[in-house]
């Protein structure tokens, strides 16, 4: 199973992945509409660990954090679509702004966080580090963004 509504559901995989030496990898963000940006960003976060595990805000989430025209996609659509790419082994969604309750349930070993993020801003950081794990940033990829192609479709 790579996309799942509930924590619950792939929680216990996860758990025996960790106990088979498994690095798990988590990383989190809307990927309203996933472009370029995204693949690099999920691609290398990947070679980090064994087991890369995304995090997406709900849609209400996505509204509250982006406004009441944001998701474009809807959950359902932008999970499946992550769950589609060959590096993602798990898509959860989470209710909140911030995934800091997915990630202490996790506890992953890397949390991965992009290039426009300092170790300081990143949510569950202090976790994480205070469990043996590590922040990860990883390289931003200028002019790749939703918010980018979204008021470039506008302007046409």
């Amino acid at each position: 199973m790579k996309y799942s509504y509930q924590l619950e559901n792939v929680i216990t995989e996860i758990r025996n992945s960790k106990k088979n030496s498994k690095k798990i990898v988590f990383t989190n963000g809307v990927f309203d509409i996933l472009h370029v940006g995204h693949t690099r960003y999920l691609s290398e976060a990947s070679t980090l660990g064994d087991i890369l595990v995304i995090g997406i805000n709900s849609d209400d989430s996505v509204r509250k954090l982006k406004g009441p025209s944001r998701p474009i996609n809807q959950l359902e659509d932008r999970g499946l679509i992550l769950s589609e790419l060959k590096v993602v082994d798990y898509v959860i969604s989470f209710e909140e702004q911030t995934p800091f309750n997915l990630i202490k349930s996790i506890m992953p070993d890397i949390l991965v966080k992009g290039g426009d993020y300092t170790i300081e801003d990143v949510v569950g950081a202090q976790e994480v580090i205070e469990n043996g794990g590590k922040v990860e940033i990883l390289d931003f990829h200028p002019g790749y963004s939703s918010t980018h192609y979204i008021n470039q479709i506008k302007k046409h």
